[in-house]
């Protein structure tokens, strides 16, 4: 019987779990999910996790709680926890559910419990704070105890990408790593040599690492600020007093722009509050839309219009935000300038992160023979413009989107030793 090492990137928008046969020394199986996770409006029929949460979600009229990027909450303090099917559930729990699935999966893959991985973390859950850093952690671990792990080590996630990367080449490179996944960007700069790979100890080799909490949810949630909001009543005028108009608060729809906040909007005196600037708006028609956007848990089918957009964007200078749904109707052509400049203060701050991370590090620019690109983010043209502007000599790689970070923890067994 063979043993078996699993390689886990828990990411904030696909999860993937791969397989390394020990006595084989090889990878025999990667799998992914999307990290969903869908509790059917009836609290008896459970959850389901996965691309089945989408399925669930639609079919269940959308009456449900649809959890999304789950992974931003590890590390923020305000949340403590949520009730959902009448139970209470911490940010541990959630996570929890998601390994889990990943782990049955393989599992049955394998014919057996495996109890041994090597879990992938950003170099920073949330910039550069300790306190939230260890919250996060600790958290993180909670939940691979919950999952069934027993036997664990872990691996900063832009590493793994480059022992991935390295099973490719065949002669010694000094790689810049950028993992742009959908809650972080995370730098590594380290030294990369196919005669090296497998070796127990590579700590010399690990020049940097770095980061910054910006990733695919950030650019989503700025299009959503400039471009969706105001479909559900960013500027609504409401009688404050007899003759007084005022906006609503602005701070409202920052609560629909992130998933994290999104899927905890929910509580009894922020409904009261929607239902009082409705009334004395007039009942507005935009902003009616912002109450049946959250009665009828809508968020997710508005982001993947969204992510639609920006894929589109990736290969074409103009692309529809379409969607048509209870009453919701947003309909414009959004041209690649204009996306670029509602994303520039997130691109920004990847660069302002990239020129911080090489200065404090005393990497110059000549020192990069290579960069290597992955997760998803990676594949915004904006964000491959900004790279190639900031290294225009190096040669931009890239590698499984999806798969390489896992796979490369795959290889971390090293880490046991």
């Amino acid at each position: 019987m063979s043993n078996y090492l699993y390689g886990i990137d828990f990411g904030t928008t696909n999860s993937a779990l791969a397989i390394y046969d020990e006595e084989a020394r090889a990878i025999s199986h990667t799998l992914i999910i999307p990290s969903l996770i869908y509790f059917y409006a009836d609290r008896n029929a459970g959850y389901v996790v996965g691309e089945e949460a989408i399925t669930a979600y639609l079919a269940d009229g959308m009456k449900g709680r649809f959890i999304k990027s789950v992974k931003q909450i590890l590390s923020k303090s305000s949340f403590t926890e949520t009730r959902i099917q009448g139970k209470r559930y911490n940010a541990s729990d959630l996570v929890a559910i998601i390994l889990k699935e990943l782990k049955q999966k393989a599992d049955e893959l394998i014919q057996q419990d495996c109890q041994k991985a090597v879990i992938g973390r950003p170099v920073f859950f949330d910039d550069d704070d300790t306190q939230k850093d260890t919250l996060a952690q600790n958290r993180l671990q909670r939940a691979v105890e919950l999952a069934g792990f027993t036997n664990v080590r872990y691996q900063f996630e832009p590493i793994g990408a480059a022992f991935a990367y390295e099973r490719t080449l065949t002669q010694r490179e000094n790689v810049l790593v950028a993992d742009l996944g959908g809650g972080t960007t995370d730098f590594t700069y380290l030294i990369l040599d196919p005669a090296m790979a497998g070796r127990k100890d590579r700590k010399k080799d690990m020049i940097a690492t770095g980061g910054v909490y910006v990733g695919g949810d950030s650019l989503d949630a700025a299009f959503m600020w400039e471009k969706g909001t105001p479909y559900f009543g960013k500027h609504t005028q409401y009688q404050a007093a007899p003759g007084k108009y005022l906006t609503v608060p602005k701070a409202l729809f920052a609560n629909i722009c992130s998933w994290e906040q999104m899927n905890f909007f929910n509580s009894l005196r922020i409904q009261k509050d929607i239902e009082n600037y409705y009334h004395y708006s007039g009942k507005d028609q935009k902003f009616k839309n912002l109450i049946t956007l959250l009665e009828n848990n809508l968020g997710y089918s508005v982001f993947r219009a969204i992510e639609r957009t920006k894929i589109t964007l990736s290969g074409t200078v103009s692309a529809p935000f379409s969607y048509h749904q209870m009453g919701i109707d947003m309909e414009e052509v959004v041209t690649l300038t204009e996306y670029e400049q509602v994303i520039a203060k997130e691109v920004d701050r990847i660069i302002t992160a990239l020129e911080a991370f090489m200065t404090q590090h005393n990497i110059a620019a000549g020192d990069v023979q290579t960069l290597f690109l992955t997760g998803g983010t990676s594949q915004v043209g904006s964000i491959q413009k900004l790279f190639r502007e900031r290294l225009p000599h190096v040669e931009l790689r890239s590698g499984d989107n999806f798969q390489s970070v896992a796979k490369g923890l795959a290889y971390s067994g090293y880490l046991f030793e």
